[in-house]
């Protein structure tokens, strides 16, 4: 059993905490939520209520958090609370620069650390199936695999520290512009007579499939599981997706990359956004798209 200090118990770290519970961990959580820490409570996780008490005797932190500042300051403050030798390991997307200098604060202070971001969203956190991206020493991850594998069915090492950001980047950028290519297929076919359930029966075997339209097909139907029916509650918010976008720009502004497409679909989700539909599912943005189409046939 190892103890196994969470920080950030919220709709993501919190179920992924309650596995690794289940799966026999001494669990010790903080969150600044009060119902956060009372559902963690429920879960059989050990709750504290400063950061400090949380990682006493642990020898594993974990961090779930929703931006790079806000890993910055907890990682800052950890090092100046951890023994040496701790292992530090971020789940959380945040920015490359961020990551590194998270990276360096854990290698100051003689601490292994891993940047371990996931996929699969609350429904993968939920169910202990998230895929995690993992970059950091590769003799560090293998000693934290067995922590992600009570938490994900799929872990794969990316490479050196901020490998697993760069990978969760790139591919959240996919996603987002393969699932506007998908709701664009669907409107352009509603206005062209076909039946949602054709076009999936054509395009899900044919050159056209992917992830967006075979799990998460952005209407109702074909897919009895996606978001679409169930009125697009998330899932993924709209709001993480254009967070994960704007990563992916900055990144490419950085790196001097071209990436008109990811750059479009960040502009879109924006739009999506700023109209008020930041908090439904990302898939969601299918509506905008036939709001937007002109009238008619």
């Amino acid at each position: 059993m190892t103890s196994v200090a969470f920080i950030g118990l919220g709709h993501m770290g919190g179920p992924m905490a309650a596995n690794l519970a289940k799966a026999g961990h001494d669990v010790r959580g903080f969150d600044l939520s009060a119902p956060s820490l009372e559902l963690a409570r429920q879960n059989g996780i050990a709750t504290f209520p400063s950061l400090a008490e949380t990682v006493s005797g642990a020898g594993t932190v974990i961090t779930m958090l929703p931006a790079g500042k806000h890993v910055l300051s907890v990682w800052q403050e950890l090092v100046e609370t951890v023994p040496t030798g701790t292992r530090l390991i971020d789940c959380s997307t945040i920015d490359i620069d961020s990551a590194g200098k998270a990276h360096a604060l854990a290698a100051a202070k003689g601490c292994p650390a891993l940047d371990a971001p996931v996929s699969g969203g609350t429904g993968g956190a939920t169910a202990g199936t998230l895929t995690f991206m993992v970059g950091g020493a590769a003799e560090v991850f293998a000693d934290a695999e067995p922590l992600f594998k009570a938490m994900g069915s799929r872990i794969i090492h990316c490479g050196a520290a901020t490998a697993g950001q760069a990978a969760k980047i790139c591919n959240n950028m996919i996603l987002g512009i393969s699932m506007i290519a998908v709701g664009e297929a669907f409107v352009l076919g509603e206005k062209l007579g076909l039946t949602h359930q054709a076009l999936y029966d054509v395009a899900s075997v044919s050159s056209g499939q992917c992830w967006s339209l075979t799990t998460y097909c952005p209407v109702p139907g074909p897919v009895p599981a996606s978001p679409a029916n169930r009125g697009y509650e998330p899932g993924f918010a709209a709001a993480l997706m254009l967070k994960d976008l704007k990563l992916s720009q900055a990144a490419a502004e950085d790196t001097g990359a071209m990436t008109p497409l990811g750059a479009k679909a960040a502009r879109l989700y924006q739009l999506f956004a700023d109209e008020g539909f930041a908090e439904k599912d990302f898939s969601g943005i299918i509506n905008m798209l036939r709001d937007k189409s002109a009238p008619g046939a």
